[in-house]
């Protein structure tokens, strides 16, 4: 009985410390390679590289679906709202909601065009 009951516990805390690390873990990306998820590529500061952001004023369709929380509505909404002059556009505009601004905000860029 014992026994029964200290397996329960340990089974009961791998469980507990699997859903702590799914939290703390970045959503992986929708690309798999060789069967692993590919997590965004993150600096020091925990915000993607500039060379890894995706551009909202130029970005296709398929890589703003890719973004987390945004679908074919949204991506497609970005799109018919371009140009943005900054990222928080997406909002001021009225594009996207502030909740689904805040998941992406360090995945985007608003890249303005050189004269």
């Amino acid at each position: 009985m014992m026994k029964q009951k200290c397996t329960i516990a340990v089974c009961s805390a791998v469980v507990a410390v699997a859903l702590l690390l799914m939290a703390l873990v970045p959503k992986a990306s929708a690309d798999a390679i060789g069967g692993h998820f590919v997590l965004p590529a993150q600096s020091a500061s925990g915000s993607a590289s500039t060379a890894d952001l995706v551009d909202i004023n130029s970005a296709s369709k398929e890589q703003l679906d890719a973004l987390p929380g945004i679908g074919a509505a949204y991506s497609q909404k970005i799109i018919d709202n371009r140009p943005y002059k900054a990222k928080t556009d997406l909002v001021h505009k009225k594009v996207i909601p502030q909740a689904t601004y805040n998941k992406i905000s360090k995945l985007i860029i608003a890249k303005q065009p050189t004269k």
